[in-house]
């Protein structure tokens, strides 16, 4: 397992423990979000070091190298100029470069090596961010989506049961009771004017009774 996977699945169990207690999914996605933001920052610096080594033992491979050939060249002039020794000093310094640029290249090819490999997981992370990224925004949706539908449960759980029903419910009685009153008004109205009639008969019937009395006096007094 790679240095920067594990430190991944570190930082995606963290989360998990995280979202499970998290008042807010939004904020926490956001936050791990930035987390690998900053784990794809440090990873990008590793491998730029890890480069800058491998081309400093590539120079040093190539120079000692090219120390090498430069040795051997002059071993050949210093004999063929009939200086043996120094021909023999130039072999010894050849083989001690050789040396060197043996040790240079195994360093350079390990390095490159585990450049390549932190490439790889850089490259996995990244592909990994941008899938996050994007299921972040579908799960962000959700989440809205779900406060949405929690709040209208909520206002329909309430509703009719709330102050407004019950003072539409309380107006209703006030027209009931206003509608009744009404109609025993009218009623008390029809019936004061009938008796009104009513008594307007009676007294008709006395004055033309009291009218006959008078004539029948006046009749006899003749």
């Amino acid at each position: 397992m790679g240095l920067f996977k594990r430190v991944s699945d570190n930082i995606r169990a963290n989360l998990n423990s995280r979202l499970d207690k998290a008042e807010d999914p939004e904020k926490m996605l956001d936050q791990y979000l930035r987390d690998m933001e900053e784990d794809i920052a440090d990873a990008e610096a590793a491998v730029a070091r890890h480069l800058a080594v491998a081309w400093k033992f590539k120079v040093q491979l190539e120079d000692t190298w090219a120390m090498v050939e430069k040795r051997e060249a002059q071993a050949i002039e210093a004999l063929r100029k009939g200086r043996e020794d120094l021909a023999r000093k130039a072999l010894e310094d050849k083989k001690v470069n050789k040396a060197k640029a043996g040790d240079y290249r195994l360093q350079y090819e390990n390095c490159s090596s585990m450049t390549e490999k932190l490439r790889s997981e850089l490259k996995e992370m990244k592909n990994e961010y941008e899938k996050l990224r994007v299921k972040r925004d579908t799960l962000v949706a959700r989440v809205q989506s779900a406060k949405a539908q929690k709040e209208i449960y909520g206002v329909l759980t309430g509703f009719g049961k709330d102050s407004s029903r019950r003072n539409f419910d309380r107006m209703e009685d006030k027209v009931l009771r206003m509608e009744a009153e009404a109609q025993v008004a009218g009623d008390l109205k029809d019936k004061t004017l009938d008796q009104e009639l009513e008594l307007l008969d009676d007294g008709s019937d006395i004055e033309l009774e009291l009218a006959a009395l008078k004539e029948s006096f006046i009749t006899k007094g003749e």
